[in-house]
């Protein structure tokens, strides 16, 4: 016998992915979760959601529809009712009038993403998305085999900034797509109406496909909506803008968002969905519609509780040594810096088993976010003021390593 079968191909129980997929990296924010399985009284804020649950006037609507019967296929672009709705909302907000057939519904914001990357990235393709931020968006077009780039965040003058011209830089006739999140996670970053408008001309220019992140834009703590490329964009421009339930509507766990996008792609999409995950269950559209129709008095309700929340977080643990906390401009997110903090991957699992406190590891942002700690402060007071307070217990008893 010349060889056995383990040194003559791969073994059934290790296949082979693509080098794309092996490279791809566990989400350190879901490690450190994780790692509390079992740890009793653990305050965790490091995932994006709130403490409350979703409002009543949204699951009573679900479970009318549940009665109802509402258990069936839909449609791949979701029921035609929840699609009006989301085309009148952003009407309502100020946005561009968009028809219906430019809405596409999906299972998620993080769907959308995945969605409008496996229509326009193949192998090879160059795609810019500035950090530190969220990692699934550079996960996300990793899994296209595309190959991610982008400029980084900076602090200037206490509230972090994209500088303009190293985006533009960044954005070549090679390149394929941008990805921008704004308002942003980790950081909370903005862009201004006139950024955006440099940003879709240069892209203009160069045929680059600009993939809009808007799920935090009604978290904007200066008041309104934060601005969308959707404003300035034509129906043929190459934009995208994604968008969610999860966070304006305390709707995390339902699973249910959309895209607006350029126009003749719609129909693509809602092909591409029928081997993707099919359609969004019928009785979460239904809770959507509801969530659109009556949710304003929630949706600026939770925002000043943010507002709050998020002065809080400065206060009181920039006043302590070694931290420095901006303030985020939206969003739900304190990114905070620690100084002498080496590994904030480490310091995470410490926080957890020592102080009973979960935050997200800055490295999971990217490399420009270590030494970085995420808190998200979308929760109640009192929870916010014992995070706190273990946070500087521990920081005092042990320090960053």
């Amino acid at each position: 016998m010349t060889g056995s079968p383990s040194t003559t191909r791969p073994s059934i129980f290790l296949p082979e992915a693509r080098p794309g997929i092996q490279a791809i990296e566990e989400s350190l924010i879901r490690v450190i979760a994780q790692s509390a399985v079992g740890v009793e009284d653990v305050i965790g804020l490091w995932y994006g959601e709130p403490d409350a649950v979703t409002p009543a006037f949204i699951t009573h609507a679900a479970k009318v529809a549940l009665d109802r019967g509402e258990t069936f296929y839909t449609a791949n672009d979701g029921i035609p009712p929840l699609r009006a709705a989301i085309a009148e909302y952003q009407t309502r907000l100020g946005r561009a009038s968009v028809t219906v057939d430019r809405i596409v519904v999906t299972s998620s914001g993080t769907h959308a993403l995945n969605m409008a990357c496996l229509a326009l990235l193949s192998p090879g393709d160059r795609v810019v998305v500035p950090r530190p931020c969220w990692p699934n968006l550079v996960g996300i077009p990793s899994l296209s085999g595309t190959q991610v780039t982008g400029p980084s965040l900076r602090l200037v003058d206490g509230l972090w900034r994209l500088d303009l011209q190293e985006l533009l830089a960044a954005l070549t006739p090679q390149t394929r797509m941008v990805i921008l999140n704004a308002p942003g996670n980790p950081t909370g970053w903005m862009l201004s109406r006139a950024e955006q408008e440099v940003i879709l001309a240069h892209c203009r220019q160069h045929g680059i496909w600009i993939l809009a992140d808007d799920v935090y834009d009604r978290l904007v703590f200066s008041g309104g909506v934060a601005p969308s490329f959707l404003d300035l964009a034509t129906p043929q421009d190459r934009v995208i803008a994604v968008n969610s339930f999860s966070k304006s509507w305390a709707m995390t766990g339902w699973r249910l968002g959309w895209l607006t996008v350029p126009h003749g792609l719609g129909p693509v999409l809602a092909s591409m969905n029928e081997f993707v995950m099919s359609c969004a269950p019928g009785f979460v559209q239904e809770a959507g519609i509801v969530a659109l129709r009556d949710g304003e008095p929630f949706v600026q309700g939770i925002v000043g509780h943010y507002r709050e929340a998020r002065d809080y977080v400065a206060d009181r643990l920039g006043a302590v040594p070694g931290l420095s906390v901006p303030r985020a401009e939206g969003g739900m997110y304190a990114f905070f810096r620690v100084e002498g903090c080496r590994d904030s991957l480490t310091l995470a699992r410490n926080l957890v088993h020592r102080a009973g406190v979960g935050l997200a590891p800055g490295r999971a942002f990217g490399r420009e976010g270590e030494g970085y700690m995420r808190l998200c402060f979308a929760v109640g007071r009192e929870r916010l003021e014992q995070a706190c307070a273990r946070i500087e217990t521990y920081l005092a008893t042990h320090g960053p390593n």
